[in-house]
């Protein structure tokens, strides 16, 4: 396992230039090269404003006490800090904090620069979120020293191109999954290789949770059937991961954890679209909350046509602020409050007219009185994903008929694409614009309107 890098492998004095000798037979390989920037949004406002270098700083969609802080820099995380805690809570820790509200139109500026920063090194194949980006190596870029003295090119190359607080952990494996695991083990500004003859060992020193996928249900749903540790995990075979995870998933698991290099099925596709708001408190009445949920479905309806796919259901989420006297549960953006869910199945569709409809009959279908008089939370999801070359044309629908339809809406998507969301959309949603703009992504890249 390599860790931070030395001076001995210090970058090349040339960009681009290779400094390693030929590789020996024997020498270990890897495949993936992957990169995961350190404290994303944190880092770039102290980029942006060198005021903020060297204190704490938390990024938090609004300014309130009630939300929680979605990224801290390192001096804030050093007093405990850290994603999704409550920002009066971090006041409470750290005194001396500075709150900014986050602004995913810099984020998203940031991140194509450092998309150009990694392929001026080695071509990007795959933009995982807005902070991590995996890079399949080629030929002379696998043995494991020439890996090495790539990712210390990549780590400078994002600092002289993008700025010295962008700091990265690059992680190297045999597959994809195993690099982003590598990529975790040491921060900040780390450097790790998972090489096929320390995986065992290596792997042995996690925890369950150290595995992306694997949060706190999925380790409780774990630790239920007797697995604890990273050794009983291991332990398994094949067969017994599968049922374990209870799906195909746990198969896979099972073979990149022991370093074997596939990706997904070309048959993979998004299984639902999300999307949800935290009201602001002036937002918290019926009319403007409605406006909002009509926003958050527009941006689903986009998402669902842009990755070619037909929706078989739809759900609403709302959530309602009560008094504090009430003694109900606080929700995890500090607001005492009670929820309400509802879901239709549909036709397969992608068009918005029939997901207005059915977000409508959700709408008329949630809890009336006093006690539901103030939404402070709405989520609009599309659920039941079935791909374009899947889909079954509606028995009632001409095949010029829906083929127009999908003309108009692509046509649509494109104007507000390049001319902001707001181009072309339902005069019911405009309230919700300037009120629930467009969130920071942390799965996702938002388009810059």
């Amino acid at each position: 396992m390599t860790g931070s890098a030395s001076n001995s492998l210090g970058p090349p004095d040339v960009p681009g230039a290779m400094r390693v000798a030929p590789a020996p037979a024997d020498e270990p390989h890897v495949n993936w090269l992957f990169v995961d920037l350190n404290s994303y949004f944190a880092s770039v406002e102290q980029q942006a404003r060198p005021e903020l270098r060297g204190r704490p700083v938390a990024v938090v969609p609004t300014m309130a006490d009630t939300t929680v802080c979605i990224a801290a820099s390192y001096e804030a995380k050093a007093f405990g800090v850290k994603t999704g805690t409550l920002v009066a809570d971090a006041k409470r820790l750290c005194p001396e904090i500075v709150f900014v509200e986050g602004r995913h139109e810099i984020y998203t500026e940031y991140h194509h620069r450092v998309v150009e920063a990694v392929e001026s090194c080695v071509p990007v194949t795959a933009v995982c979120s807005i902070d991590e980006m995996a890079c399949r190596l080629m030929g002379r870029e696998r043995p494991l020293l020439a890996a090495v003295e790539l990712g210390l090119r990549v780590k400078e190359r994002i600092r002289q191109q993008v700025g010295p607080m962008l700091r990265s952990s690059v992680g190297l494996a045999t597959n994809r999954y195993l690099a982003k695991v590598a990529s975790d083990m040491e921060k900040p500004d780390g450097l790790v290789a998972l090489t096929l003859d320390i995986l065992p060992e290596a792997l042995k020193t996690l925890t369950l949770r150290d595995l992306p996928g694997v949060g706190a249900q999925t380790e409780k749903r774990l630790n239920d059937k007797g697995i604890h540790t990273m050794d009983q995990l291991l332990a398994l075979d094949c067969e017994q991961a599968g049922r374990l995870w209870g799906s195909v998933w746990g198969e896979r698991l099972w073979h990149w954890l022991r370093g074997e290099d596939f990706e997904m099925s070309e048959t993979e596709h998004l299984k639902s679209i999300s999307h949800q708001h935290v009201l602001a408190p002036e937002m918290r009445t019926a009319e403007k909350a409605w406006a909002v949920a009509h926003k958050l479905l527009h941006k689903a309806a986009m998402r669902l046509r842009r990755h070619k796919l037909w929706a078989g259901g739809i759900g609403l989420a709302i959530g309602f602020a009560v008094p504090r006297a009430e003694n109900k549960p606080v929700s995890s953006f500090g607001v005492p409050a009670r929820g309400w869910k509802g879901e239709i199945r549909l036709s397969e569709c992608q068009d918005n007219p029939t997901l207005i409809t059915a977000l409508c009959r959700l709408w008329e279908s949630r809890p009336s009185g006093g006690e539901y008089d103030h939404p402070y939370f709405i989520g609009v999801h599309l659920n039941g994903l079935v791909p374009d070359h899947l889909h079954s044309l509606n028995l009632f629908d001409a095949l010029e008929g829906e083929q127009s339809r999908a003309r108009l809406l692509e046509t649509m998507d494109q104007i507000n694409s390049k001319y902001g969301l707001s181009t072309l959309a339902p005069a019911t949603m405009l309230t919700a614009f300037k009120a629930a703009p467009t969130r920071i992504a942390f799965h996702s890249i938002p388009e810059l309107f």
